[in-house]
């Protein structure tokens, strides 16, 4: 992704949003820490209270093709508020895994779906068709917004459901993808593969917590 482009969200607000830079370690690590417990919880599906250095590596170590982040800046304080990721799946190339991202107080203006589009573009040049991302089975009002959107149950572990939707074929993420995918915004979608999974892979032994 080259450049960057500041918008206005529905209430007036503006916002930049650029590519994940691996300079941005201390700006993820600021805006994990300022999230409520619940959305923390909703994103990582854990009680995590911080971000270790080899887990900022990872996720700030995107190669935008693969594995791409778009991160969103706020213009006046410089803070990092929100963040959308795709990982592509490593046995379906067409594949891949959606999370996002968006502080508390940047919920519900419009900002999670703003990152979702743009991150939909960059997806479908890279070959990507289809998102999968895991809702918590408790999380009915989720789960029903996907089901709508025409998306799939694919298989389930525990208390978790991993979802796939289709992505429109040639613009946009469409009305029924948005649908879908609304409940990201406050962090209810993860991954199928969570991050903290892929991390500790990567980097050996159990996440902090």
């Amino acid at each position: 992704m080259s450049g960057r482009r500041t918008i206005t969200l529905r209430d007036g607000a503006r916002v930049t949003l650029r590519a994940m830079a691996p300079g941005d370690k201390p700006l993820l690590a600021a805006s994990f820490e300022r999230l409520s417990p619940e959305s923390r919880y909703r994103r990582f599906f854990t009680t995590k209270t911080r971000l270790s250095g080899a887990e900022l590596d990872y996720l700030v170590d995107v190669d935008h093709r693969d594995h791409e982040a778009i991160v969103a800046i706020d213009p006046a304080s410089g803070e990092l508020v929100g963040v959308a990721r795709y990982i592509r799946s490593d046995e379906e190339g067409d594949l891949a895994e959606v999370a996002v991202t968006v502080a508390d107080e940047w919920q519900g203006r419009g900002l999670g779906r703003a990152l979702l589009g743009r991150l939909t573009y960059l997806a479908r040049r890279a070959g990507i068709r289809r998102f999968g991302a895991l809702i918590q089975r408790d999380n009915l009002p989720s789960l029903g917004l996907a089901a709508g959107a025409g998306g799939h149950e694919r298989r389930a572990s525990g208390g978790d459901v991993e979802i796939v939707v289709d992505l429109p074929p040639h613009r946009g993420i469409g009305a029924r993808l948005a649908q879908a995918l609304r409940a990201a915004a406050a962090g209810t979608l993860v991954p199928a593969y969570t991050l903290v999974d892929r991390v500790t892979d990567v980097i050996g032994g159990a996440p902090p917590s």
